[in-house]
C-alpha cells in the first residue's frame, strides 16, 4: 500500500492511494484504502451495506486474529497490540462510517474483507507503539494473515447470525411465548366453539387455543438453537479454498476460542473445510428455521385477527387494543393493525428465504459466490421477525380480552352431538344433529325430542366443560 497525502483540510480532500492495479483517489479522511475506493466505485448498486452484526463479527474475528498471530509469534508483539486495539474498535462501531461499501458486491465478499483491513490497518498505524520504529502495517500482509475472504467472509456471516438469533429473535419470540402463555391461564374458564375446516367442531376452551400459541413460539425457539448448533462450526482455518494454505495449524482453533470467551459463541474449526467454504448450507438451515417460525407466526396472526374481527358481523371472541384509527372515511373503526404488519413481515421473511435458498446453489465448485445476498436476506429476516414479533407481543397480545361472544355460541353449537356418538352412534348422532340444524333448536332439544334419553343423561353428555 502507497500512500501521498494531499489534505488542505477542506471537504473534498484526497489523497492518492496506490494497490496492485495503480493509483486512485481517496478522501483524505479516510481510513480505507485504494481497494475499498475500488469497489466503491464499482458497486453504486443499492445503499445497502453490511448491518452492525457482520461488522462486530468480522471486528471479532481480525481482533482474535491478531491476538492469536501475535501469541503464535507471527507478528511482532506491538503491531499485533496495535492491529487487536484498531479491531476492538471497529467491535464497538467507532469507525462504522467508513464501512461504506455496497452489499450487491463481490459474491465473495472480498471487497468488504478489504475494506476492513484497510481500515484496521490505518488505525492500528494509529495506534503502533512509536518504539515499533518504523513498521507500516500492511491490510494484506498483517491484518490479514493467516486468513482468506473465502473463510472469513462465512465465518463472520454465522457469527452475525448467531448473534442476531441470540441477542434479538430468540429473545423475543420468548417474550411472544410467554405474553400467549399468560392469555393461556388468563382465558382458562373460557369456553367456545372450536372451528375446523373453518366449520363448528366440538368445544375448546380459549385458553387451550393460547396454549397452542404459546407453544408454536415454543418450538420456534427450540428449532433456532438447532440453527445454532449448525452455525457454530466455521469454515475459519480453511483461506483459499480449503487446504488451509499459508495458516498456522492452531490458528482457528485458537481464534474460536477467543472469540468464544468473548461473546460467549461456542464457534468451532469445521472438521470440514472443503465443505464449509462451497456452501452456506447452515446459514440456509438458519434461515429455514427463521422461515419456519414465520410460517407460525403468520397462522397466529391471522388466527386472532378473526378472533378479532367485527364487532358485530365477525366472529368476535376477542377484543383487540384500539392502538390507532382504522379508517380514514368510516368514524369508530378500529382496525387488527398490529397483527397485519407482524403478517406482512412474516410474508417479507419467507421471500427472502427463496432468495437465499437460490444464493446457496451458486456454489461454484470451491467456492460459494452470493454470500453478502446469502447474509442480507437471512439476517433482515431474523430481525424483522424480532421485531415484529415484540411488538405484537407488546402492543397486540399483551391487551387482547376475550368477550361473551364465544361461551354465548357454545350452547348452540351443532357439534355438541359428538358427545352423543359414544352412547347413540354416529350415525344416530348425525341425524339428530341435521335435524337440529333444519329446525334451529340445539343438539339438547333434538336430541330430547328424538332420543330416550333424560334431561339428566343429556345435560351431562352435553355439558361442554365435560368435552374439554
Amino acid at each position: 500500500m502507497g500512500t501521498k497525502e494531499r489534505s488542505d483540510g477542506h471537504p473534498g480532500t484526497t489523497r492518492i492511494e496506490k494497490d496492485s492495479l495503480g493509483e486512485i483517489r481517496v478522501p483524505a479522511n479516510a481510513y480505507y484504502g485504494a481497494q475499498t475506493a475500488r469497489a466503491a466505485e464499482n458497486f453504486p448498486i443499492s445503499g445497502i451495506r453490511f448491518d452492525r452484526f457482520f461488522i462486530r463479527a468480522i471486528g471479532l474475528i481480525k481482533q482474535g486474529a491478531a491476538i492469536v498471530n501475535g501469541e503464535l509469534r507471527l507478528l511482532d508483539g506491538p503491531v499485533a497490540h496495535a492491529i487487536a486495539r484498531a479491531a476492538g474498535e471497529v467491535v464497538a462501531g467507532k469507525w462504522d462510517e467508513h464501512f461504506i461499501l455496497d452489499v450487491y458486491q463481490t459474491g465473495s465478499g472480498t471487497s468488504t474483507n478489504m475494506n476492513l483491513n484497510e481500515v484496521i490497518a490505518r488505525r492500528g498505524q494509529e495506534l503502533l507503539d512509536p518504539k515499533a520504529g518504523s513498521v507500516r502495517i500492511h491490510p494484506n500482509d498483517h491484518v490479514n494473515k493467516g486468513q482468506s475472504s473465502n473463510d472469513v467472509i462465512p465465518t463472520a456471516i454465522q457469527l452475525a447470525l448467531l448473534l442476531i438469533l441470540r441477542e434479538e429473535l430468540a429473545p423475543a419470540l420468548c417474550e411472544l411465548r410467554d405474553a400467549f402463555a399468560a392469555k393461556s391461564e388468563a382465558f382458562r374458564d373460557i369456553i367456545k366453539t372450536g372451528r375446523t375446516h373453518l366449520q363448528d367442531a366440538t368445544p375448546i376452551r380459549l385458553g387451550q387455543e393460547f396454549l397452542g400459541y404459546a407453544g408454536q413460539c415454543e418450538k420456534a425457539v427450540r428449532r433456532l438453537g438447532y440453527a445454532e448448533k449448525e452455525l457454530c462450526e466455521v469454515p475459519l482455518g480453511g483461506t483459499a479454498v480449503g487446504t488451509a494454505t499459508n495458516t498456522h495449524s492452531e490458528f482457528s482453533r485458537r481464534v474460536c476460542a477467543w472469540v468464544e470467551k468473548e461473546t460467549g459463541v461456542p464457534l468451532r474449526e469445521t472438521d470440514n473445510h472443503f465443505q464449509a467454504q462451497s456452501c452456506l448450507d447452515a446459514v440456509v438451515f438458519a434461515g429455514g428455521a427463521v422461515r419456519t417460525a414465520a410460517t407460525a407466526l403468520m397462522k397466529i396472526a391471522n388466527d386472532i385477527r378473526w378472533l378479532g374481527s367485527g364487532p358485530r358481523a365477525g366472529i368476535g371472541e376477542l377484543e383487540l387494543p384500539a392502538v390507532q384509527p382504522g379508517s380514514s372515511i368510516m368514524p369508530g373503526k378500529v382496525n387488527p393493525v398490529i397483527a397485519e404488519s407482524l403478517i406482512q413481515v412474516c410474508a417479507q421473511v419467507i421471500g427472502n428465504d427463496v432468495v437465499a435458498a437460490v444464493g446457496n446453489t451458486w456454489g461454484n465448485f470451491e467456492l460459494n459466490t452470493m454470500m453478502p445476498l446469502i447474509y442480507l436476506n437471512t439476517s433482515r429476516s431474523a430481525r424483522l421477525l424480532a421485531a415484529a414479533s415484540a411488538n405484537m407481543s407488546r402492543k397486540c397480545v399483551a391487551g387482547l380480552k376475550a368477550t361473551e361472544r364465544g361461551p354465548a355460541l357454545v350452547e348452540n353449537a351443532l357439534m355438541l352431538a359428538t358427545a352423543l356418538a359414544p352412547v347413540l352412534g354416529y350415525d344416530r348422532a348425525a341425524e339428530i344433529a341435521r335435524h337440529a340444524a333444519a329446525t334451529g333448536k340445539t343438539i339438547y332439544e333434538a336430541a330430547r325430542s328424538m332420543t330416550q334419553l333424560t334431561d339428566e343423561e343429556l345435560r351431562a353428555l352435553l355439558d361442554p366443560a365435560r368435552m374439554v
